[in-house]
């Protein structure tokens, strides 16, 4: 459980270097969608290797902070000098080895901006079963490997990352013939960089919000006890299944809706907003259902004691009611984004997070029940869905 609980804590930092590598992504997947859109390949090119420097430049400086600040960030949460010792080993290696995760997002996206997104499938998919592979035999010391527990799970994540990376490289190269990433003679350009953040950065924000939640919630699990902060990282991972989909529709939707809204076929971009609609709900509704049904199957995947059952179950029941809702709110915000206007997107995030979340959670845990915290989630979620609406009618003005 200490070893969970570290992995858990060390979740913001993970959120936080995937936000910057996606949001980045958001950017250059739309603006390479219009240019391709409105043919013009120069610049497309241009913003393909811009992506790239942006995606070096950004693992360096994620390497320094956790090279330095590892330590640091744990030890402002726990005093558990086991998990102390544990989050610093694993996070130290994910952060100074983050390069293989922002190379790999980076030519992802530039896969998916010309809908070549079965590439991508074949890249995360490689990434993951070598990450689940590897974890065992590094972790615990098979076939002659020495045990190397938490660092054994970083090593074979970031592995994996750098292995799609290669992958990633490779598919562009040879089947991407639509964009050209060249080094050599590559000139850097602040008007294509801040193109690519104007529409980037609210989806980084965004995304970095959810870091600044995770921290935050888990300081307020941790005043009951560290099997709830536990809890909550085994929520993250479990509730992934049902939202990674969901985000795959989203790379899906982006470079259709912003090719179209380029091309000015209105009709063929609002049939993809609704149908990407239909099915996320469906999907999350299929999340909800089981996770009501059947948490006690989900947290035994996690060796989880009595103790951790008793508080997980009801977390799990809790929390899930607010799938669907959620389902309509992402699409949404993508749609935003695809159509420059993710600062809607960006506002509605904070609202829901910080201004709405964090605070309920806060209030509710003051009444000295953790299964009351877990209420904040669908109260933030509701929130989220109004402000939703009220964006999508002005923007459909």
């Amino acid at each position: 459980e200490a070893a969970l609980t570290a992995v858990s804590l060390a979740f913001p930092i993970q959120n936080l270097m995937i936000a910057v590598a996606a949001g980045t992504g958001v950017g250059i997947n739309a603006l390479l969608s219009r240019s391709l859109g409105e043919k013009k390949l120069d610049q497309a090119n241009q913003i393909a290797s811009s992506g790239v420097f942006l995606a070096l430049a950004s693992s360096l400086v994620f390497a320094v902070l956790g090279f330095f600040g590892s330590r640091l960030f744990f030890a402002t949460q726990t005093t558990d000098t086991q998990i102390i010792e544990y989050g610093t080993k694993y996070l130290s290696l994910i952060t100074i080895a983050s390069l293989g995760l922002f190379l790999q997002i980076t030519y992802e996206r530039l896969l998916q901006s010309t809908g070549k997104t079965v590439f991508n499938m074949i890249t995360q998919g490689t990434g993951a079963i070598i990450n689940i592979i590897l974890d065992p035999i590094l972790i615990f010391g098979w076939f002659g490997f020495p045990a190397m527990g938490v660092t054994g799970a970083a090593l074979a994540t970031v592995i994996g990352q750098f292995i799609a990376a290669a992958m990633g490289v490779y598919f562009n190269d040879k089947y991407n013939t639509e964009i050209v990433v060249k080094a050599r003679g590559f000139k850097l350009s602040l008007e294509t960089i801040k193109n690519i953040y104007k529409i980037g950065v609210p989806s980084i924000l965004m995304q970095s919000i959810g870091s600044v939640t995770t921290f935050c919630m888990n300081n307020i699990l941790l005043m009951f006890s560290s099997t709830a902060a536990t809890v909550f990282g085994v929520y993250f991972k479990l509730q992934s299944f049902i939202f990674m989909p969901i985000f795959g529709l989203n790379n899906g939707m982006v470079p259709i809706v912003a090719y179209n809204y380029g091309a000015k076929k209105k009709k063929r971009m609002m049939d993809t907003y609704k149908l990407s609609v239909l099915i996320a709900t469906g999907i999350m509704t299929v999340g909800t259902v089981v996770f009501l049904l059947v948490p006690d199957v989900l947290f035994g995947f996690f060796n989880a004691s009595e103790h951790m059952l008793s508080m997980g179950v009801p977390a799990l029941r809790i929390i899930s009611v607010h799938f669907p809702v959620a389902a309509f709110c992402i699409i949404t915000g993508t749609l935003f984004q695809a159509l420059g206007n993710a600062v809607y997107s960006m506002i509605n995030s904070i609202c829901r997070q910080l201004v709405v979340l964090l605070p309920a959670a806060y209030l509710l845990a003051q009444l000295g029940n953790v299964n009351y915290v877990w209420w904040a989630f669908p109260i933030a979620e509701i929130a989220s869905a109004i402000l939703t609406i009220i964006f999508l009618i002005k923007m459909k003005k």
